[in-house]
């Protein structure tokens, strides 16, 4: 048995002025079968690196968006769980941050090949969009999580999500 490596990532709920939010449809490979589903735009801290300016260096390689990474809040939401992918397990957690913007076009040019490879467009969508769409939405419960959120009043303490995966996908890939 491998051992488990941890990876941490850094999120961003991007809110537009019409409270809509900004989400990419991935593909999703840590399955049996890869399948497409909705992100939020971040990706993995690096080392030495803090939630903070991870979040905000994957704004500027996803979306060509710039910020300071002190232009972001507390952390909002947080999701963790295990899945698999080539032979190795990994524990993440997830940690959301809440930025309302304006005027933002999404540039990938600064995206690397793998993620251009699996990722296929980039959409903004209300909370009733979240609710109803056909794919999965990840993080799990962001409808609700967005409910609370668009008024303005961020919590105290980062809100605990459901883990996206369901036990079975989180078995070794054949």
């Amino acid at each position: 048995m491998s051992e488990t490596i941890f990876r941490s990532t850094a999120r961003v709920l991007l809110v537009d002025a019409v409270d809509r939010l900004l989400v990419y449809r991935g593909l999703l490979l840590q399955v049996e079968e890869p399948y497409y589903a909705w992100f939020t735009p971040g990706g993995a801290v690096d080392p030495g690196e803090t939630l903070h300016q991870a979040a905000a260096r994957e704004l500027r390689e996803e979306l060509g968006y710039v910020i300071a990474p002190s232009a972001l809040g507390p952390v909002v939401a947080i999701s963790s769980g295990t899945w698999s992918l080539g032979g190795e397990t990994f524990s993440s957690v997830d940690s959301y941050f809440f930025l309302r913007v304006s005027g933002l076009e999404v540039d990938t040019s600064g995206m690397d090949e793998e993620e251009r490879r699996v990722t296929d467009r980039f959409e903004w969508w209300t909370v009733s969009q979240l609710r109803s769409a056909a794919e999965l939405v990840v993080p799990a419960g962001l409808a609700a999580l967005m409910e609370l959120l668009l008024p303005g009043d961020l919590p105290a303490q980062p809100i605990a999500l459901p883990w996206h995966l369901p036990a079975a996908a989180t078995s070794e890939r054949a």
